[in-house]
């Protein structure tokens, strides 16, 4: 098994989006950002980062009308 190299910020920020869906909340990048103690600004690149890595996936609103942005949820591994 590969193992992928993370920056701080990167496990960060995967950590964050793993406690709030562990919690049952939803991981939009304010929450992220909050839970892993950074600005929000601070939290997109790693986001976008984790996802080319695969271990992140993004999801849009389901619901019309009601978008409050992309929830950020953990690949879940087999």
């Amino acid at each position: 098994m590969q193992q992928v190299r993370l920056s701080e910020a990167e496990v960060r920020v995967y950590e964050a989006v793993s406690a709030l869906e562990a919690r049952g909340q939803v991981p939009y990048p304010d929450m992220i950002a909050e839970e892993a103690g950074m600005a929000e600004d601070e939290v997109h690149a790693p986001l976008h980062l984790l996802t080319e890595k695969d271990l992140l996936h993004r999801e849009d609103s389901p619901m019309a009308g009601l978008d409050f942005g992309p929830r950020w949820c953990a690949r879940q591994t087999a």
